[in-house]
């Protein structure tokens, strides 16, 4: 029999769900893989898409994780200065083998003290504000810095599962899971990223989400000042220049 392998996934109210459950669906599948999903109680958590998900687990009996991953949403700025979620996270992330995030998750990785000095994915519009915790950002899909693995915005999340899976097993499995899973993406429009986009596009989406990127944008600077060992900057002086990473460029 495998040995159990833990992989824990912080579940909170705001979550875009495809950052949790495309990870989840690759990982799962690993030989002894046990999903927890972690919150602080066990009640229904809603997501950003509007239904919820059940948390396997509460904070104090969640075991011991082997991987601990964040996902994003618009729900992280809350996480952010959540005193409870951050001691979780710090716990669990100070004995884990893997501290992972998918999206802006890595947002409240840096909350927590724990991407100072790594560097990291971030989904684009977010990406800018690593630095006020102390990390690189890195302009790219999947990016590893020694026990950091991350992935970038939203569909990223199932690369970064393969990615993990590889890691965590070996390479042919996870060539097994992208085949079972039809892998294969040819999406109809090439306006994944800003570059692919354009500036009229990103600004009306920036546009469209104005109010809460202007509350989320409080909490991370909120977050920044409450985190000690090195000085917030200006989020507009963050670099978000297009740097890649070890596994290539954002696609």
């Amino acid at each position: 029999m495998n040995p159990s392998l833990h992989i824990g996934f912080l579940l909170f109210p705001g979550v875009t769900q495809l950052d949790l459950t495309g990870p989840v669906q690759m990982l799962s599948r690993l030989p002894g893989a046990v999903v927890h999903l972690a919150w602080q109680n066990t009640s229904p958590v809603r997501t950003d898409a509007g239904f919820c998900i059940v948390p396997t687990t509460d904070f104090h009996d969640c075991p011991p994780l082997d991987v601990l991953c964040v996902p994003g949403g618009f729900g992280i700025g809350d996480q952010m200065v959540d005193a409870q979620t951050l001691a979780f996270l710090q716990s669990q992330g100070q004995q884990a083998r893997y501290v992972t995030s998918v999206c802006n998750g890595s947002l409240v990785l840096g909350a927590a003290g724990l991407l100072k000095g790594y560097r990291s994915a971030c989904h684009w519009m977010w990406r800018k504000y690593l630095p006020l915790f102390g990390a690189q950002p890195v302009d790219a899909r999947v990016v590893r810095d020694r026990n950091r693995i991350s992935g970038g915005g939203v569909s990223a999340g199932i690369d970064f599962g393969l990615a993990l899976a590889a890691e965590l097993s070996d390479d042919d499995t996870a060539r097994l899971l992208q085949l079972a899973f039809e892998y294969d993406p040819q999406p109809p429009f090439e306006a994944g990223t800003p570059d692919k986009a354009g500036p009229a596009l990103v600004a009306r989406l920036v546009a469209l989400q104005g109010d809460r990127i202007q509350l989320t944008e409080q909490r991370i600077l909120e977050a920044a000042r409450r985190c000690a060992g090195f000085a917030p900057v200006s989020p507009t002086r963050a670099s978000a220049s297009p740097q890649h990473g070890p596994t290539g460029p954002a696609a």
